[in-house]
């Protein structure tokens, strides 16, 4: 099974242009849920392919407005490449998503949701259960924390998700990126930035958790509401057992959209189960 079976043809992957601004890419995340888009640029009547705008980098770089510079360069393959060593190169560089090119030329795009659909379908993984690919270090965050701290406490994990635990530390939802995105604005303006993380009458932005002095700056800021997790969080959550196969963990997170299940035994969280994980399947 080459790249080309499973990849996202060119004429169904949908683009951002350079130039352009963060605005654009940020809305086309919030509609599609998606969680990269390439970049193109048109050279003497050409597109030539730049490089991967994440929501990660919308995250962590708030203040960046121009495309070019958001624009990051990832591993590419080509449509001859077969899945399994894409796979494995996905797996070790924890990429979601590889750009298939011929030179400059966009040629579609092999992301992390083709292969689980490949594995949905009974093509590699037939005899592996979630319990072994599941991850024992599970990234949890109290269901009263204000959405601003619990991105913060995303971005340092270093994962796309937190599990939600409530006051008793049960499990009672689960808080990603995604959500993180959905409830994003954008503000401009100026602002005292102080000498300390933003005081507790501000509004939480991710620009006030920069001590630069006491002085004015231009801002461009992406704003998260104040509110607890619990507002903005998944609550109806869906669970796998230990001994649930993996082409039905595959099922689920195609079917319900999402990146990643809690692995429960007994009634009690017991790990989690990314996408990302199921690439073992091709090990």
């Amino acid at each position: 099974m080459n790249v080309e079976d499973v990849m996202t043809p060119r004429e169904d992957v949908v683009t951002v242009e350079i130039p352009g601004t963060r605005d654009d890419v940020l809305e086309y995340l919030q509609d599609r849920k998606f969680s990269s888009v390439p970049a193109v640029k048109q050279t003497d009547g050409e597109e030539i392919y730049r490089g991967i705008i994440t929501r990660s980098v919308l995250i962590d770089r708030p203040n960046e407005d121009q495309l070019a510079l958001l624009a990051e360069e990832v591993s590419t393959t080509t449509t001859g490449t077969t899945v399994t060593e894409v796979a494995k190169l996905m797996w070790e560089r924890g990429e979601r998503r590889i750009p298939v090119v011929d030179g400059d030329q966009l040629k579609g795009i092999l992301t992390l949701t083709d292969i689980v659909r490949a594995i949905a379908r009974g093509e590699a993984g037939e005899s592996i259960t979630a319990e072994d690919v599941a991850g024992e270090e599970v990234n949890c965050v109290y269901s009263e924390t204000p959405l601003p701290v619990a991105e913060r406490e995303l971005a340092f994990a270093q994962v796309p998700y937190a599990v939600v635990l409530d006051e008793h530390g049960d499990l009672t939802g689960m808080l990603t990126e995604v959500d993180i995105i959905d409830v994003a604005r954008v503000v401009e303006g100026e602002e005292d930035t102080g000498e300390s993380i933003a005081n507790q009458d501000d509004e939480w932005a991710w620009e006030g958790i920069k001590a630069v002095g006491n002085r004015y700056m231009p801002t461009r800021n992406v704003e998260i509401p104040a509110e607890p997790v619990s507002e903005f969080m998944t609550a109806d959550l869906l669970t796998v057992s230990k001994q649930r196969p993996i082409t039905e963990v595959a099922q689920l997170l195609i079917e319900h959209d999402i990146e990643q299940l809690p692995l429960v035994s007994g009634g009690n969280l017991s790990g989690i189960v990314q996408d990302i994980d199921l690439l073992e399947a091709f090990a």
